[in-house]
């Protein structure tokens, strides 16, 4: 345990570093303008409620609650030398469906201390964190309420049905360390799972279990080096799947006065953990694997025998270029197939194209399971990194890949999957998502049954501007 000699020391320390990296942010210039800031990425100005919006085809009326998106939006100008795509101020969208009609579209900025600010207001109640508080990465409805998540140590922020910011809430006092933008859903016991890592803490993650009931139940310390970068995770009935991979915190490249601090450490061990979902976090159970980087997986579980399968796209490296955004050469579909008697892992390219977002049925989360939705990337890389109007549906039984194209000058997102109440078939529902029309500078929120993937989507909603591309949305039924 740390005396409090070493805290005044470490705080000290951390105070001196803090001060040359704002120094050199503010005085690095920009050779050229930042992908992340301009064309597609262009931040908007504005809040806005429409009410007005044109259809196309036919909503389904099951449809019942709102679909939700959030993303970067940064409300002030930052210098284009040093922005990341993944530090700009949160903002969601949101449309309103019920009775097969479009009710209406908003957007709003989550309220941390920049955008209280820049609009005039007092600032947002409850507890805030020490840096980043304006979560730009995922929502998620969970124990009757929205939350506004992101990883590396923000507190979740809980928003009203009209996407305004209620308070800055970690889970009502009972979150102590760090949250994660990527909390899985066990449908089993309606507890919402996450490994948890916090910017300032390089030798701990935490195994983070929310209960039905919004309260934080268990933080289990899992012992890790270099501070790494944990996106997200996976469960299966008996283990929470850790992914420790070479992405780890640089104190070079803070110094350096790039807002976002994690790089490609290839001295980093890669490697997949295996922890009992009530184990202590000594108990997790190693396995080594190739040097790569996994933002998101599709699903896990587990065989027969004992092996557990994780689905996931896989970058051969991360943030090993540019300092604006992703970066990588190669990220195919995998199957891993994980030995934790061997401690050992098999990897398997199901589909070599680039492509991102992988989302399954989310009813079969940790269970063996059939199709996986997955966004394609360009071929070849994009320095704004999404710039494809294709969604992938892959038959993980046949091996068969359907294609759904949005047609040219289009910008498709990340989509969810639906299911229809009462459904037989695992792909019995829609498909929900953004799709950007550069043409015109605007998006539609497109509905695709997801039974006839390449059919025509069975509805369009128009937005009448252009929402640029952010990260995760989810479905939010009204009940």
């Amino acid at each position: 345990m740390s005396s409090a000699v070493e805290n005044l020391i470490r705080a000290a320390v951390t105070q001196a570093v803090t001060r040359i990296a704002e120094y050199n942010r503010n005085h690095r210039k920009a050779d050229g303008p930042n992908p992340y800031l301009t064309g597609i990425h262009a931040p908007m100005s504005a809040e806005l409620t429409l009410t007005d919006l044109e259809v196309s085809g036919r909503i389904p009326p099951e449809l019942d609650g709102s679909y939700v998106r959030n993303g970067p939006n940064p409300i002030k100008p930052p210098n284009p030398a040093t922005h990341h795509w993944f530090v700009g101020t949160g903002m969601v969208h949101g449309l309103r469906l019920q009775g097969g009609r479009a009710l209406g579209y908003r957007n709003r900025w989550i309220r941390g201390r920049e955008v209280s600010e820049a609009l005039g207001e007092p600032p947002a109640p409850g507890k805030r964190t020490e840096g980043f508080d304006a979560p730009n990465t995922n929502v998620v409805g969970h124990a009757g309420a929205i939350w506004a998540i992101v990883e590396a140590g923000g507190n979740p922020v809980r928003l009203d049905a009209e996407l305004m910011t209620v308070a800055h809430d970690p889970f009502g006092g009972t979150l102590h360390h760090a949250f994660s933008a990527h909390p899985h859903l066990d449908p089993a016991t309606g507890e919402q799972h996450a490994i948890c890592y916090h910017a300032r803490v390089h030798d701990t993650v935490w195994h983070v279990v929310v209960g039905a009931d919004g309260r934080v139940r268990r933080e289990e310390p899992i012992a890790v080096q270099d501070g790494p970068s944990i996106h997200d995770c996976m469960i299966t009935p008996r283990y929470v799947v850790v992914l420790d991979l070479p992405v780890t915190f640089s104190t070079k490249t803070m110094l350096a006065g790039h807002s976002f601090p994690y790089r490609w450490n290839p001295q980093h061990q890669a490697r997949v953990g295996l922890l009992p979902r009530e184990g202590r976090g000594s108990e997790t159970i190693w396995c080594e694997v190739d040097p790569c980087y996994v933002f998101h997986p599709a699903n896990a579980f587990e065989t027969e025998d004992g092996r557990v399968i994780l689905d996931a796209c896989v970058h051969d490296t991360m943030f090993d270029g540019a300092y604006e955004g992703p970066s990588s050469s190669r990220v195919p579909f995998e199957r891993w197939t994980i030995d934790p008697v061997a401690r050992r892992v098999e990897r398997r390219v199901v589909d070599p194209a680039p492509q991102e977002f992988p989302r399954p049925n989310e009813q079969l989360i940790g269970r063996p399971y059939r199709y996986a939705y997955t966004l394609a990337l360009p071929e070849g890389g994009n320095p704004a990194f999404l710039d494809a109007p294709q969604l992938y549906k892959h038959d993980l039984q046949t091996g068969r890949r359907e294609v759904h194209d949005f047609g040219p000058d289009r910008v498709a997102g990340e989509f969810v999957f639906v299911p229809r109440a009462g459904a037989a078939a695992e792909d019995d529902g829609w498909l929900l998502g953004f799709v950007i029309d550069r043409a015109r500078d605007r998006t539609e929120l497109a509905i695709l049954d997801a039974a006839r993937f390449e059919a025509e989507p069975q509805a369009r909603i128009a937005i009448p501007h252009r929402v640029p591309p952010g990260f995760h949305g989810n479905w939010i039924p009204a009940r």
